[in-house]
């Protein structure tokens, strides 16, 4: 087996409309925007990136902005949550946050023992906050308009819907690595990587008659798990293959390299690597700021900012 895999890359997820995505995820959530590019298969739309100050690895959350796209459908075969860190006393404030945003929520309810609030965004898509204790007193990023100790932090892990569980347990246990860790009534629940970098992921056993899911607005489309380097990606690759698992040839996201399969249950597994990172063509300072284009589209710039729309970040915190 290659290095094992210490947790979650990315998720990404599809929304319709740009703005309104900017509007939910930077301005009610507070996440911070850190790269305005286009789907490099699709270059007339956004491909949005939100995470930490700086995009680390485990808070990357991403959007393919679909304008007009039908919604959605969770269903079998799918990823149908996406979880983050908070504080616990954070809790109430993301209710009274919520409330005063007009988001639905649902909660606090336990679940593995965990304090967890069940929302959804302006598409549908459904997110989690779970409060972890070892984030007490943990400030996240400051330059938006939720508190730094208020701020969601890492990702907690996804929920794969599966009506046959076992060859995703499977493929989780004996060939990514991952642990089994706990049983709760239809669940089943493993780990991805040790310590602050972990990712749970809970394996629902739904119905076999439940509907398939439809990728669209308000669905995620895939999940990417972490790894340090080509070198280890590469490697993954040669097991993947050898095993028999259909795997897509390396492709360069400007921002990390990645490869794609399939896992059992039909769910869209990638592989992707830490490196080079956010800052490659972009200051710290200045992350989610200017519309970023990699080298093979920057000859078609003019075209593609005309066909995109505007985007208009929210205000962050006021200076003191």
């Amino acid at each position: 087996m290659a290095k094992a895999i210490p947790g979650i890359h990315h998720v990404t997820a599809i929304c319709d409309d740009a703005q309104r995505n900017v509007d939910f995820y930077a301005g009610v959530l507070g996440l911070r925007l850190v790269k305005v590019t286009v789907n490099f298969d699709m270059p007339e739309t956004y491909h949005l990136y939100y995470g930490d100050a700086v995009g680390s690895p485990g808070t990357i959350l991403t959007f393919f902005a679909w304008p007009g796209a039908r919604r959605g459908r969770r269903g079998e075969g799918q990823i149908s949550a996406t979880g983050f860190a908070i504080a616990p006393s954070a809790v109430a404030y993301w209710m009274d946050r919520f409330d005063a945003e007009r988001v639905v929520y649902e909660g606090p309810t336990k679940r593995f023992d965990e304090e967890v609030l069940t929302f959804a965004d302006r598409d549908g898509l459904l997110l989690e906050l779970v409060a972890r204790p070892e984030y007490e007193g943990h400030a996240g990023w400051d330059g938006s308009a939720v508190p730094p100790e208020r701020a969601l932090q890492r990702f907690t892990g996804v929920h794969l819907d599966i009506a046959r569980p076992q060859q995703t347990a499977t493929m989780l246990t004996k060939v990514l690595g991952f642990t089994a860790i706990g049983q709760d009534e239809n669940v089943s629940r493993f780990r991805a990587g040790t310590g602050a970098d972990a990712a749970l992921v809970d394996v629902v056993n739904v119905s076999p008659w439940k509907q398939p899911g439809i990728v669209s607005a308000g669905t995620i489309h895939h999940v990417a798990w972490r790894t340090p380097s080509e070198a280890q990606q590469l490697a993954w690759r040669d097991e993947l293959v050898e095993l028999g698992v259909q795997v897509t040839p390396v492709r360069d996201r400007q921002y990390f390299h990645s490869i794609y399969f399939t896992e059992p249950g039909g769910i869209l597994f990638e592989i992707a690597t830490d490196p080079p990172g956010f800052t490659l063509d972009e200051r710290p300072e200045e992350l989610g700021t200017h519309l970023k284009l990699p080298p093979w589209l920057e000859k078609n710039r003019r075209e593609l900012e005309a066909a995109l729309p505007p985007l208009k970040r929210p205000e962050g915190r006021p200076s003191a």
